[in-house]
């Protein structure tokens, strides 16, 4: 502990026990902080109930009356409505297993202490300011100032210092609230479009202090894509899933060239927003509320609240989902001929009730993108989630499928599934059935082959929505969540699948790409994308067999160039492209 006791996968509920004997010495305090308390737990101390908890990704603390020795139980529950990811087939149940996942911590402090510093971030008619509040625990008779102050991180700004009053009887809980008005503001930038400016605020009495990182960044959602502190960004990335150490996720995604990561149905830990504000990546964090089945839309509105609450100092808390997959009408409609009519047919059938979205989505805060609901086609969603090539059709019906319904703003899932070892068919959260039906038969290698398939669909979908000028699309997944096979372009232990540097080529800022996936006889065109706030000149280059050819092109800010065509002779084992600059070369790889 902390952790998941895998011994109790699939168990309703787990419970801990420890005794234990007071750490205090003369007038010193005592606190218990469980984080990570999941799903729905009760805290027992010498008997005595403390408190009831039923949000994971918010701390549970108590002030501890104690005994000269202690018996503390806690008991966790499996989730119910609102267990998000974890309560579908994506996750395995090792993973999802009732328990203390993060941390235990019993604390001792003075008599008087800080107990806690919550922080606002937010931009104003005159520049912005950063909301406090402190909570003060007070053991004694308190009258003094608390020093607030807020320093730049690794960059020279005006620095803050400030003062407030407090006073307090023996006893009481004080909560101080002081605005921090900063001179020259320095902002926190998405990878690519600026540097991550970040603040560290400092509240400090007496001998006590607490110092907690925020930064400032305001994220709108515009007409194409998400506006980034005024600035247009296409944000490209990845959907999470609850697997291993997130902020290790952060790093691989951010050397793919991601610049956003989604939180898929679950609420990571603050130490993944911190590692992703360090790598410049947005994160688009979905409430946990995920499959199909109506919900308590009241009890979800607090939960929302408490989760905007939890990620509000976090610069790169861009965007926030209600309702993830609410629907499963296109699931297994596979990749034959009469795909498309059956998509028709079923979107057209589809039917969902997006009110109570909607209505906690209005919760939800107004500096960031909302999308109420994230599903298939056919349901009018706000994100749209589309496998072609995986679930129905094929990679080539992309375009279809997204001018079909219109599918012209954020697109939050796409992809295709993989084995990651031989065997791996039975992995949680794989579609075995649309892998074989996608499969190529009598391929001596089933585990070569699966990959293949998955970057040809990863790539195709990828580029096609990079060359409409999708706004914001995030690929499903990065890492596999169970063991030997999965949506990622990793397994789960880490270890790269072909998707992973495949996906790291389609995502550069500024690529060359084709129009579709080639094949020998093919006459593919190239087009350069420049997702930069510059324009950018250079020159394309290719190789496909024994034939090459080049141009030089330029491409505004934002923009789209159109690069010519190619022939792929019928005996060439891969086609080469790259876009040179005077400081950086891209390349781009498509296996055959």
């Amino acid at each position: 502990m902390p952790g998941r006791p895998e011994r109790f996968a699939g168990a309703d509920a787990v419970a801990y026990r420890t005794e234990f004997p007071d750490p205090r010495t003369g007038d010193q305090r005592a606190t218990l902080e469980l984080r990570g308390l999941f799903a729905r737990a009760r805290i027992w101390l010498n008997g005595d109930l403390l408190g009831e908890h039923d949000a994971y990704f918010v701390p549970a603390r108590y002030e501890l009356d104690l005994e000269p020795e202690n018996d503390l139980v806690v008991e966790c529950r499996a989730p119910d409505r609102f267990g998000g990811a974890f309560a579908t087939d994506r996750v395995p149940d090792e993973r999802a297993v009732p328990g203390i996942w993060w941390a235990a911590d019993l604390e001792t402090h003075p008599e008087t202490f800080l107990d806690g510093l919550s922080l606002t971030p937010r931009r104003t008619d005159e520049g912005a300011v950063i909301d406090a509040e402190l909570a003060v625990e007070a053991g004694a008779s308190l009258d003094d100032r608390v020093s607030l102050s807020v320093r730049p991180q690794g960059f020279r700004g005006g620095g803050v210092m400030e003062r407030a009053k407090i006073e307090a009887e023996p006893g009481e809980r004080v909560v101080v609230e002081k605005t921090l008005r900063l001179r020259d503001p320095a902002y926190w930038w998405p990878a690519g479009h600026g540097p991550q400016h970040q603040y560290a605020v400092r509240a400090k009495l007496g001998g006590a202090e607490r110092v907690v990182e925020t930064g400032l960044c305001d994220v709108r959602e515009g007409d194409d894509g998400l506006l980034v502190n005024g600035q247009r960004v296409r944000a490209r990335g990845f959907s999470l899933l609850p697997t291993g150490d997130p902020t290790w996720d952060v790093e691989r995604a951010a050397n793919a060239n991601a610049n956003l990561v989604r939180a898929y149905g679950h609420v990571p830990p603050a130490e993944f927003y911190e590692a992703a504000a360090d790598a410049g990546l947005l994160v688009w964090q979905d409430l946990p509320i995920a499959g199909p089945g109506d919900y308590d839309p009241d009890r979800a509105t607090r939960l929302a609240e408490r989760v905007s609450a939890a990620v509000e100092r976090h610069p790169n808390a861009a965007a926030f989902g209600v309702h993830v997959d609410p629907t499963d009408h296109l699931a297994g409609v596979g990749p034959s001929r009469l795909a498309r009519y059956k998509v028709r047919w079923r979107a057209w059938r589809a039917s969902y009730d997006a009110g109570p979205d909607r209505e906690v989505a209005a919760t939800l805060p107004d500096d960031a993108a909302v999308f109420p609901v994230a599903g298939a086609p056919g349901i009018d969603p706000d994100a749209a989630h589309v496998y072609p090539g995986w679930e129905y059709g094929n990679p080539g019906d992309t375009e279809w499928l997204l001018e079909k319904y219109d599918c012209d703003g954020a697109v939050g899932a796409f992809g295709a599934g993989a084995l990651a070892v031989e065997g791996g068919e039975d992995a949680a959260g794989f579609d075995a059935d649309a892998h074989d039906a996608c499969a190529s038969g009598g391929a001596d290698d089933a585990v070569a082959a699966s990959q293949a398939r998955q970057v040809r669909v990863l790539k195709q979908v990828t580029e096609t929505l990079r060359t409409r000028g999708t706004g914001l699309l995030a690929a499903d997944a990065l890492r596999d969540a169970d063991d030997g096979a999965g949506m990622g372009v990793l397994a789960a232990d880490g270890s790269e699948k072909d998707g992973y540097a495949a996906m790291a080529d389609s995502l550069e800022p500024v690529q060359v790409v084709l129009d579709a996936y080639p094949a020998g006889g093919d006459t593919r065109r190239l087009t350069v994308i420049n997702d930069t706030p510059e324009s950018v000149t250079g020159s394309v280059s290719w190789t496909a067999g024994d034939r090459s050819g080049g141009t030089d092109v330029t491409v505004d800010a934002y923009g789209r160039s159109d690069a010519g065509t190619l022939e792929v002779p019928g005996a060439a084992g891969a086609v080469e492209l790259s876009f040179e600059r005077a400081d950086a070369r891209a390349t781009n790889r498509y296996p055959l």
